[in-house]
């Protein structure tokens, strides 16, 4: 199945309740329908440096910033195939550069070093390679999972709505083989939904996000999993913010 390997959009984080999110998808019946993939479970787990320079770094809240996944949406056996995705974001824009390969080709790669061939021989295989060898000790550290429900947009645009709950963070076993369990990094009642668009956002959502006081929010999955686990929050029960 042919995948979409480049994006360059703005993508945009609301915070909201179970109810509001029930106002957003009625205002979005005539405008949007349930993506191919419906409810998907995502697993990601993210790289970083041995100093956790990347996310360190993206708290600092810099013009520019960038970090390395792996992902599926679902649980990976043998030679199923998971994404690797580089994403960097330039004064608001984001860029994601993805390339799809088996896992156990992965595992095999990140086990010889990064200074050996990428498996898959494409301009995003080498600029994988090359931030591994930028960084030198990256290395997995947090392997973070939701439920996701993706809409796009019936006129034809790159409009985009997902909805992801249930979202969880660990620091072992960073496989995505493994099963879904972690730390809970946002209220149960909790909805963290995204706008994603090359362009504006339709008069038609812009309407119902005002009209429910739904407000746009900072919010970094893997920056709260890194404030919350890893640096050692004083209060684990806080609600993380961050760009």
């Amino acid at each position: 199945m042919a995948y979409q390997a480049v994006f360059k959009r703005y993508e945009m984080k609301y915070m909201m309740t179970g109810k509001q999110q029930k106002t957003v998808l009625e205002a979005m019946l005539p405008h949007m329908r349930l993506d191919s993939f419906g409810h998907t479970q995502i697993r990601n787990v993210y790289f970083d440096t041995d100093n956790y320079r990347l996310v360190r770094r993206s708290i600092e809240k810099p013009s520019y910033k960038e970090k390395l996944r792996i992902r599926s949406y679902e649980k990976v056996i043998a030679q199923d195939k998971i994404f690797v995705e580089l994403k960097k974001k330039y004064d608001d824009i984001v860029y994601k550069r993805r390339e799809s390969l088996p896992y156990t080709d992965l595992s095999a790669w990140l086990k010889k070093g990064s200074t050996a061939p990428f498996p898959v021989d494409t301009q995003i295989g080498r600029e994988i390679a090359y931030f591994f060898t930028y960084y030198q000790t990256m290395e997995a550290k947090v392997f973070l999972s939701y439920e996701r429900e993706a809409f796009y947009a019936l006129d034809g645009s790159d409009f985009r709505v997902t909805f992801d709950e249930n979202i969880l963070a660990r620091r072992e076993a960073l496989s995505l083989s493994e099963e879904i369990w972690g730390e809970r990094l946002i209220d149960q009642d909790c909805v963290l939904m995204e706008i994603k668009t090359s362009g504006g956002i339709p008069l038609w959502m812009t309407k119902v996000l005002t009209q429910g006081r739904i407000y746009k929010t900072s919010f970094s999955k893997y920056g709260a999993a890194y404030l919350n686990m890893i640096y050692g929050a004083e209060d684990a029960n806080r609600k993380i913010f961050i760009a």
